[in-house]
């Protein structure tokens, strides 16, 4: 078959701003499959540009593909432009299969197929061996009933098959990267980047985190492999940033010495940057010298907040001495930290974001970012939120940068003002200023300079568009309103199983693909 891989532009402020992008990463991991089935695999990445709506379907249209796969890692808030896309490619090209994957369509499967007819499938989690299986029933004429993982529409009404398994051995599957050219992603001031994967899922129960109901549990790719992979990518073609896709790649400590251990043995100079968790970094004190040998420049700490009873309401799990000893090792060995702290929970006032900034600026971490709490109905804490008002109606900033969820002390311009004064006094605070300026590790001062240089940008584009364009207001519609019921792992389990039996010998269907 003939497929194109469609990755579209997002608004967010991450992708426009810092004119630099990545490769989409679960794209490339389904086409990898794909080509090795034999199938004419190509990429068009409109986030390269960016590229217009009308511009990418044109392109799309001019490839007359057989089959075109949708996927994002925005998720949610990149579902509104996917869905306008869809639309104007079966519009002009009707029996063209449109496939749909990722976090959002995985749990909105129903209402997807139910209000958007010319998706034809989406792919429920894990995308790899699930779409070569739908690929392989498309061009045999096969029934798909009996393809795992997939949702689709079946006598006139949205169902789905029983979850795929889970893949055991991640290294099964390769990655397309010769779908991109190297030399149009970078990262980090205008380096040769890529994005890559050592684990999926996380073993911690943090309710507002859907890793675990959407991976089901934590695994690794093999140690050596990967270190061999990032290798050659490095040497054959130029790439000297790899940016981890994982929520916690060090949760086994055992596998991720390994890996160190092995990138160490390819004896290269790259820079790593990734997510982990405090304790993480904590527990493995003894081995930090190897972090920063293997590459690692930064690491993005989850702490959510420096508060004990939201830490506690949104069971994170860690504890405010483990995040300030994490900053401290990981500045004793020269990688950056970078703190996250979430603003917008339902009964913060002006004491608790003052509280909070003193305290951010205690811990003394090297970057800051932050977000607002949104909510996602397939984790949950929206059980939590589910109530609440919604004050930002605009789907596509549902991105964790704009505050989505109504607060019962204090109104969204308040809330914002706050958040522009916390990033602010936290980032250039002297300590910090000295720095970005004296830093004994040019690669280190490079890092520092490249991201106050972005974040200034960020910081007034966002300011200039809350004043200009953003319209931030409640219309009495919650958070239930908008997103429906809770649709975790297990309940969306529940109801597929629930779902009534059919007669597989009559069903057949043109085709079904999906990106992860």
């Amino acid at each position: 078959m003939k497929i194109v891989l469609a990755n579209v532009a997002h608004p967010a402020i991450g992708s426009r701003i810092p004119k630099e992008q990545l490769p989409p990463l679960g794209l490339l991991c389904v086409g990898g499959p794909l080509i090795d089935d034999g199938h004419a695999v190509e990429l068009i990445d409109a986030e390269l540009g960016p590229m217009a709506l009308e511009d990418l379907t044109a392109k799309i249209i001019a490839r007359k593909p057989d089959a075109v796969l949708f996927g994002h890692s925005g998720s949610s808030s990149g579902h509104p432009i996917i869905a306008q896309v869809s639309a104007m490619i079966a519009k002009a090209m009707p029996d063209v299969v449109i496939i749909y994957g990722g976090v959002h369509p995985t749990y909105f499967w129903r209402e997807i197929l139910a209000r958007e007819p010319h998706v034809r499938a989406i792919v429920r989690g894990e995308g790899e061996e699930t779409i070569r299986r739908l690929v392989r029933a498309i061009s045999l004429g096969h029934v798909l009933d009996d393809v795992d993982g997939i949702a689709y529409i079946r006598d006139g009404e949205p169902v789905a098959t029983r979850a795929a398994s889970i893949i055991a051995d991640l290294d099964s599957y390769r990655i397309g990267w010769e779908l991109i050219d190297h030399a149009n992603y970078s990262y980090w001031g205008g380096k040769r980047a890529v994005v890559i994967q050592f684990s999926r899922g996380c073993p911690h129960l943090c309710n507002y985190c859907g890793q675990r109901g959407f991976w089901t549990r934590w695994r690794h790719r093999d140690p050596v492999r990967l270190a061999k992979e990032i290798a050659r990518l490095h040497r054959e073609h130029d790439v000297e940033v790899f940016n981890f896709a994982d929520e916690n790649p060090s949760a086994g400590r055992k596998p991720w010495r390994a890996f160190l251990e092995a990138l160490i043995e390819e004896n290269i100079s790259i820079t790593l940057v990734g997510s982990t968790r405090a304790d993480d970094i904590v527990r493995d004190a003894d081995i930090l010298h190897l972090y920063k040998k293997a590459g690692f420049e930064r690491f993005l700490m989850g702490m959510e907040n420096t508060d004990e009873a939201t830490l506690k309401l949104i069971r994170k799990g860690g504890a405010i001495a483990s995040d300030r000893e994490a900053i401290r090792l990981l500045r004793q060995h020269g990688i950056l930290s970078m703190a996250t702290w979430v603003a917008g929970f339902d009964d913060q006032t002006d004491s608790d974001l003052l509280r909070g900034l003193r305290q951010l600026i205690s811990y003394d971490a090297d970057q800051i970012q932050a977000l607002y709490v949104t909510p996602h109905r397939w984790t949950p804490y929206y059980r939590l939120a589910e109530g609440r008002l919604v004050v930002q109606q605009d789907a596509t900033k549902w991105d964790y940068k704009h505050q989505v969820l109504g607060m019962t002390r204090m109104s969204p311009i308040r809330l914002f003002v706050w958040v522009k004064l916390i990033e602010a006094a936290a980032q250039l605070r002297p300590r910090a200023l000295m720095r970005w300026v004296w830093h004994a590790d040019p690669k280190i001062r490079h890092a520092i300079r490249w991201y106050y240089r972005m974040g200034r940008r960020v910081w007034i584009h966002e300011i200039c568009n809350f004043i200009l364009h953003d319209r931030v207001r409640a219309d009495g519609r919650t958070v239930h309103d908008y997103l429906g019921a809770v649709q975790d792992h297990e309940e969306d389990a529940l109801i597929v199983a629930r779902s009534p039996k059919r007669d597989l010998g009559r069903t057949t269907m043109r085709g079904a693909v999906g990106a992860p």
